[in-house]
């Protein structure tokens, strides 16, 4: 395949734009397909089955633009298809998951507090638990659904101050923030909070995702294959969405510019 072919990636909706704006900075030289799937969003309240099949309609899609690689920049797509749609295609499908283990390696052996802030199907998915098992016994680790942050970006409100923090207060006030040492970030569209995060913990609190390690396991995995474009070649986006709505649009767009 031309080292040159596009990589594939989606999401839910435009949480996945946060992993395309990584991918941009990283890898500048690769061309990118993003498709949003806002017209079925959000993914995080469906059953798995159902997100198994969108997840495997858009692949098949990409595989018909030629795409030499896919991500799925949702935690909650991963969750639920990752190893059916390794088991159907050829290329590589890199997924994501809650960077966890990022956060229990920087205590260096001291019991760390961690809230996993995610959508409730990618936290009750057994991929989840057992991601969790290989840390419980030695850390204290706190689930945390957080459905409304994902319908706030969607709905092109993430800079309304106001409900942006008082959502955050509503899942996060029951707990002694002073005693946390970290927030992961288990879903995409979240990395788009981290100011707002910042606002919320303290200082000495951690916040973690998973876009730069997905992108460099890509990277990884594109050297491995000689499929990494050249250094001299012009990177490109271009941005899809299954909703028809023209405002999505024009908010993909302006997500993939923002300033963080």
């Amino acid at each position: 395949m031309d080292t040159t072919a596009p990589i594939g990636v989606f999401d839910s909706g435009l949480g996945g734009i946060s992993v395309v704006r990584q991918l941009r900075k990283d890898l500048p030289g690769e061309r990118v397909l993003y498709f949003g799937d806002s017209a079925n969003a959000p993914y995080g309240t469906k059953t798995p089955e159902q997100v198994r099949k969108l997840s495997f309609a858009i692949v098949d899609r990409f595989v018909r633009q030629g795409v030499k690689a896919v991500v799925i920049a949702c935690n909650t797509a991963t969750s639920a298809s990752v190893n059916e749609l390794r088991a159907t295609y050829d290329i590589p499908i890199i997924g994501m998951e809650p960077a966890l283990k990022v956060a229990c390696d920087r205590g260096h052996g001291h019991r760390q507090r961690v809230i996993v802030a995610a959508t409730p199907l990618t936290l009750r998915e057994h991929k989840f638990a057992a991601l969790m098992d290989r840390f419980k016994a030695d850390h204290t680790i706190y689930r945390e659904p957080c459905p409304q942050l994902v319908e706030i970006v969607e709905s092109g409100r993430l800079d309304d101050h106001d409900l942006v923090m008082r959502t955050l207060h509503g899942y996060f006030d029951c707990y002694d923030l002073a005693a946390i040492d970290s927030v992961v970030l288990g879903c995409t569209h979240f990395v788009f909070y981290r100011g707002y995060f910042r606002e919320l913990l303290p200082e000495t609190a951690a916040i973690i995702d998973g876009n730069a390690g997905t992108v460099h396991h890509l990277k990884e995995v594109l050297a491995e294959r000689r499929m990494l474009a050249p250094a001299t070649a012009a990177g490109s986006v271009k941005l899809m969405n299954s909703s028809p709505d023209p405002r999505l649009m024009d908010l993909s767009r302006e997500l993939l510019m923002r300033r963080q």
